[in-house]
């Protein structure tokens, strides 16, 4: 595992899955991998398929963020069983910055029942871009965070064991 991109797709000033992105940089960072994270509420992404969009200079920026990486994090809240409509958008928008990467999901839930969110988009990384899937992700609901926001530390090691797995997972150069 040589770089690791998180990027963090709430848009929600007050995210818990942007939070969770947090804690697992700093995992990764303390392990001595690479990390370059991305914030979604910091970059103004126009809708994929819209004129021009391909060519706006976040979206340039973000796809540098990408390619660079060895390993893609997507942090993704899940609304209505499935992950953000700002995740999907910055998909279409990078496109073929996925080839053949390695992509790891956590996710903040309100409930326990949309845990299978994260694979319609696994799917379309899969089939469209080569995209090799972590088969362990941490999916976190509303009754894992305390009243103040803190998040329960025995979910905390499910980081470490993510990125145990990320590090076991690899795709050959060319």
């Amino acid at each position: 595992m040589k770089n690791v991109a998180i990027i963090g797709t709430s848009l929600n000033p007050e995210s818990k899955s942007q939070i969770l992105a947090g804690k697992l940089a700093a995992v990764l960072l303390e392990r001595g991998v690479t990390v370059e994270t991305a914030d979604l509420r910091e970059h103004d992404l126009p809708p994929a398929g819209a004129p021009g969009c391909w060519d706006h200079p976040h979206v340039a920026h973000l796809k540098g963020i990408i390619e660079r990486a060895s390993h893609v994090v997507l942090a993704v809240p899940i609304y209505c069983f499935d992950v953000n409509a700002a995740a999907k958008n910055l998909v279409e928008l990078m496109g073929h910055s996925f080839d053949e990467k390695v992509v790891a999901f956590i996710c903040a839930a309100g409930g326990q029942g949309s845990y299978m969110s994260v694979m319609g988009l696994a799917n379309h990384l899969m089939l469209d871009f080569r995209s090799v899937i972590v088969p362990r992700f941490v999916y976190v609901s509303s009754a894992d965070w305390s009243e103040d926001g803190e998040l329960n530390p025995e979910l905390e090691p499910r980081l470490a064991l993510l990125g145990d797995d990320m590090r076991r997972v690899s795709v050959a150069a060319g």
